[in-house]
């Protein structure tokens, strides 16, 4: 699954976009340089029951911003990304190449 299905998926399933979690994140303090990915984990768990592997793509957002390597960006793999950026604004409004 890419980054960005991972992230259409927790949309759908919290009903909350991308950019609206990495709100609330900065709200919580979560997204301070000594948040360590577990703390974050644990509040996508309690609060939306998310799992790990949709939790781990959020994680990487609130620490590192939308931007991903390009190392599966355009390749044919089941991970490829159409771009190294990820839309955050909700599947609705995602262009056709964000």
């Amino acid at each position: 699954m890419s980054f960005q299905a991972y992230l259409d998926t927790i949309e759908k399933k919290t009903g909350l976009t991308p950019r609206q979690l990495v709100d609330i994140a900065h709200e919580r303090g979560l997204d301070a340089p000594s948040v360590k990915a577990g703390e974050i984990l644990a509040w996508l768990k309690d609060d939306y029951d998310l799992g790990r592997g949709h939790g781990m793509a959020l994680v990487h957002v609130i620490q590192k911003g939308p931007t991903i390597s390009t190392k599966h960006v355009g390749t044919d793999g089941v991970h490829r990304d159409e771009s190294e950026t990820l839309w955050l604004d909700g599947v609705a409004t995602k262009p056709a190449n964000p």
